[in-house]
């Protein structure tokens, strides 16, 4: 096993915590579960595969991660972030463990893992899902996740980062009612970075280029009309980049991740800018 610690957030995931952990068992030498209230057997399950329980109210996924790397008590040089959708793959574990070998005393401290989506039980190769990149792994007290609501990700105080070959899995997928539930709390988070996004429109502080690319992104898209862009975004990857070639599981990914969420975002942001008031605090999601 590897000097690895990994920190899995938790929130009823009875589905999905144990094949994550037995994913990893192999590769990392602890396993810390930061779980914020379940009310299923998430933590009985965690616990008896080993796992160091933690539990922490939750208020957004940055600081949560973030309290977990504060206050659990890590005593190894590297730390993994790891969704408990998610899964490492026999393949990935002997190269991270390479990986970490040949890299373990230089400037390269954070590993950048490339992801398969699946949803519905079909892997989403195309409409620019395949490779879903994050930078997962990474050396303890340089790597931290950045204070946002929405697109959090993994930035380092110093040094680089490299991409591994082999793909990680993520199952985005328990059912629809709980997909949309879960892209419905999303959008609410999303609505808050965009008006925070327009005040601070800085993306230089980020060194990954791939962030870096997504975020001018963002800003472009966020200048086409509000409630057309979604489809313009839909009709981008569905058509152009082959979303179509997805099947009947891709169409609905497609159009609900591309259009109906964007749009349920313009729609918050307009109810917003019309109407006002506080924004709500949306803290765990409840399945």
């Amino acid at each position: 096993m590897s000097d690895v610690t990994a920190i899995i957030l938790t929130m009823n995931e009875s589905k999905n915590i144990g094949d994550c952990i037995k994913s990893i068992q192999n590769f990392v030498s602890r396993i810390v579960v930061i779980d914020s209230g379940s009310s299923d057997n998430t933590v009985e399950i965690a616990k008896s595969l080993g796992a160091d329980v933690y539990f922490h109210e939750f208020e957004n996924y940055a600081k949560q991660f973030n309290w977990g790397l504060d206050n659990t008590n890590i005593a190894t040089k590297w730390a993994l972030r790891l969704d408990a959708d998610e899964r490492f793959t026999h393949e990935l574990s002997e190269e991270a463990k390479q990986a970490i070998a040949e890299h373990n005393d230089d400037d390269v401290n954070g590993f950048v893992l490339r992801l398969r989506v699946f949803f519905l039980g079909r892997w989403m190769r195309h409409g620019s899902v395949y490779p879903f990149r994050k930078l997962m792994l990474f050396k303890f007290g340089i790597g931290r996740i950045e204070q946002r609501n929405m697109d959090e990700q993994t930035t380092l105080s110093c040094g680089k980062s490299i991409e591994l070959n082999n793909d990680a899995l993520h199952f985005d997928f328990k059912n629809l009612n709980y997909w949309i539930n879960k892209h419905n709390w999303y959008a609410t988070r999303e609505m808050q970075d965009y008006l925070e996004m327009k005040i601070n429109k800085n993306i230089q502080q980020i060194s990954d280029e791939h962030i870096k690319n997504r975020r001018r992104q963002k800003l472009i898209y966020y200048k086409f009309p509000i409630f057309i862009r979604p489809l313009f975004y839909f009709i981008y990857i569905y058509f152009i980049k082959l979303g179509f070639l997805d099947g009947k599981e891709g169409l609905i990914y497609h159009f609900l991740r591309i259009f109906w969420y964007r749009f349920l975002v313009d729609a918050k942001i307009y109810e917003h800018e019309k109407i006002g008031g506080e924004i709500e605090r949306t803290g765990a999601l409840r399945s």
